[in-house]
């Protein structure tokens, strides 16, 4: 790292020392700016928190009451001596980027990013900047999406098909971000959709924020004797295998995520179907978007680290590494 760096990491986590606040520090600090609300971004304990303006339902409705304060999209706000503002990540709703501009340089701390619009949070906006702090998750060039309208085109048919013969489809997916992308693609003619009581009230803070979401009802408000046959059901992984299930008696179970690319992962969650569906950048959408920025420094963190430090300082840029402790949650 160089002395005059914006951004240094500390046991803390990522410090911007010209403004004195943390980018989603993963221990207690006075004053936290944070990209988005998923748990190992998003933690209890610091005094203040700083976020983009559409996360704020997400943010109390994890964190509690904490002190929080927010930026519309693009508004810039001063912290000590740096300029910052918050620009959209696509990720989940109100995930952000966050720039940082000391004296004419520009940095951006992307957190966690996807490329392709999915209609459920504000699209990708490549923000130009001197070094861009990138994550990883998916750095490797096996990892390359399908776009979304094919893969939902394949739920909605694999959920017909379950419903014609007379069997639930029970969809295991992170509770927040991904069961809400997933929920907004299916079709509403096929059957009723229900949702684990964890991923209902994510539901309610993406419509508090205007996010349009088909209905869904949640497991404990269907009345005694529901025929739930052929319903579309969306839960957390917690649930397999648990008490939860009985309630579908014949069902058919799936995973969404990234990692279901990887030969074996399906067999290893022991479901019946995998879907390919991530809400992070796959190796084509990490390089175009590191490509946008025009950075000449690009700093990775969490994921394939060795693999894209590698790769980007073969193409030309200067490329290191921060160690941080994000990624520790559930499946992307």
């Amino acid at each position: 790292m160089k002395p005059n760096d914006l951004v240094v990491l500390r046991p803390q986590g990522l410090y911007c020392p010209q403004g004195d606040f943390y980018i989603d520090p993963w221990r207690p600090v006075g004053r936290a700016l944070i990209t988005h609300a998923h748990a190992d971004h998003a933690r209890t304990g610091h005094t203040h928190y700083l976020a983009a303006q559409p996360a704020a339902g997400v943010l109390k409705s994890r964190l509690g009451n904490i002190s929080l304060e927010t930026l519309r999209y693009g508004e810039k706000t001063r912290c000590g001596d740096v300029s910052v503002s918050f620009h959209p990540a696509g990720h989940v709703l109100g995930s952000a980027q966050v720039r940082i501009e000391h004296k004419g340089e520009v940095w951006v701390a992307s957190g966690d990013y996807k490329l392709e619009a999915d209609g459920t949070c504000d699209p990708f906006e490549p923000v130009r900047c001197d070094t861009f702090i990138t994550e990883s998750t998916f750095g490797l060039p096996i990892y390359q999406w399908r776009a979304q309208s094919v893969l939902f085109a394949e739920i909605n048919a694999w959920w017909l098909r379950n419903r014609n013969e007379g069997r639930a489809s029970v969809m295991y997916c992170y509770s927040f971000g991904k069961a809400q992308r997933i929920l907004s693609g299916l079709s509403q003619d096929i059957a009723p959709i229900v949702v684990h009581s964890a991923v209902d009230a994510l539901n309610q803070a993406y419509r508090d924020a205007g996010v349009v979401l088909p209905p869904a009802c949640k497991v404990s408000d269907l009345e005694t004797g529901t025929d739930v046959r052929g319903a579309f059901v969306i839960a957390p992984p917690a649930v397999q295998g648990s008490s939860f299930l009985k309630r579908f008696r014949e069902h058919s179970d799936a995973f969404a995520s990234g990692w279901m690319q990887l030969r074996g992962a399906r067999r290893r969650r022991g479901v019946d179907q995998g879907f390919v569906l991530s809400d992070h950048a796959d190796w084509p959408g990490l390089m175009q978007a590191i490509k946008a920025t025009e950075a000449q420094r690009v700093i990775v963190t969490h994921g394939s680290v060795d693999v894209m430090v590698r790769h980007l300082c073969e193409q030309g840029l200067e490329a290191e590494s921060f160690s941080t402790e994000y990624g520790v949650e559930e499946p992307a």
